[in-house]
């Protein structure tokens, strides 16, 4: 078996700050023996990600800087996930769309873009 990504690394100024984004937007729990460490709570990827090898999914796109995709769970409306994340303290970038864009652009609290993907 090959390697998976295990964890993303995202620079944050404020820790408690991107901590309390990142484990209510993801449903995370921080790690006991780490607290700037956050894994979901049965320390698995979020079902909604998970493929045949249990793996996240990586995207390599010369265009985009490192960032985070968030899939929203298939049934679920896009923009209500939005506004879940927006009230959690996200903001909305200015960004040029595709005319068929089946995601939003969003910055956490410490600044970092991130999409949510249909």
């Amino acid at each position: 078996m090959g390697s998976f990504i295990g964890s993303v690394v995202l620079n944050t100024s404020d820790g408690k700050r991107a901590s309390e984004f990142w484990r209510s937007a993801l449903g995370y729990v921080t790690q006991q023996a780490s607290p700037d460490f956050l894994a979901p709570p049965e320390w698995a990827p979020p079902s909604n990600t998970r493929h045949d090898h249990g793996a996240m999914h990586l995207h390599l796109d010369g265009n985009d800087k490192m960032h985070v995709d968030l899939w929203v769970d298939e049934g679920d409306d896009l923009e209500s996930e939005v506004e879940r994340l927006v009230a959690l303290g996200a903001k909305r970038v200015d960004w040029h769309y595709p005319e068929d864009a089946q995601h939003v652009v969003l910055a956490d609290p410490e600044g970092n873009l991130f999409c949510v993907c249909a």
